[in-house]
């Protein structure tokens, strides 16, 4: 790729004027290759980079796509012990189809601990934002504090959320972390087309309970 090849610790070291530019005129670059492209670039950056999932509605795009160029990559699972039977059957042919290095974490509560001191609550409780705390988003900083990437693939696209429209296949977390999303500009048509042809499963029946709305963000995304 004509792309001038940075880590991604000297890309995040970068003044934040400096910073800014370098990233609008690589996501300028990275919106004319495919996602194989831009994964393979984003590998190059750093060896200590990781993938996120929640085994949802596509996630076997990236997935496949990722074990295809790094067989070894740390796959980060942040399990809400709410997901449906289908999502952890997904999630179990997918580990064992790709030989995926999965790292799980999840609540450090039992379910049952859960529904006994905060339930489950709907999107209008106040307890809700303490279920989010407690079953995503603790079991996500604990992950990325374990394993400090520099790299972070994620599957997030444009058209999903308000917040992500304002992202683009190049980001940083709030902790500098470079995030890579190879498959930013594709649609849902797009992916159902890819799945279709490289004879992928999809998770219909994916279902997000911190999320609980399809254009509501889980909060793993402003970390």
């Amino acid at each position: 790729m004509a792309l001038e090849l940075e880590t991604a610790a000297s890309i995040a070291s970068t003044k934040t004027a400096a910073l800014n530019k370098s990233l609008a005129d690589l996501n300028k670059q990275l919106k004319h290759k495919t996602p194989d492209e831009i994964i393979k670039w984003a590998l190059s950056l750093s060896n200590n980079k990781i993938v996120t999932t929640s085994f949802g509605i596509y996630s076997a795009v990236l997935l496949s796509s990722m074990s295809k160029h790094d067989k070894n990559i740390k796959v980060i699972w942040c399990d809400t012990l709410y997901n449906q039977p289908s999502t952890y059957e997904h999630a179990s042919k997918l580990i064992q189809n790709y030989n995926l290095n999965i790292h799980r974490y999840q609540s450090l509560k039992s379910k049952e601990e859960i529904e006994t001191t905060i339930g489950f609550p709907s999107l209008e409780d106040d307890n809700h934002d303490l279920f989010s705390e407690v079953v995503k988003l603790e079991p996500f900083r604990r992950a990325l504090n374990e394993h400090q990437p520099d790299v972070w693939f994620t599957n997030i696209r444009v058209r999903q959320t308000a917040y992500r429209n304002s992202k683009d296949i190049l980001s940083f977390s709030k902790d500098g972390i470079l995030k890579v999303s190879p498959f930013y500009y594709w649609s849902d048509y797009d992916l159902d087309n890819y799945i279709e042809v490289h004879g992928l499963p999809k998770n219909k029946d994916y279902f997000d309970p911190v999320k609980a709305l399809s254009n509501r963000e889980c909060g793993i995304h402003f970390q």
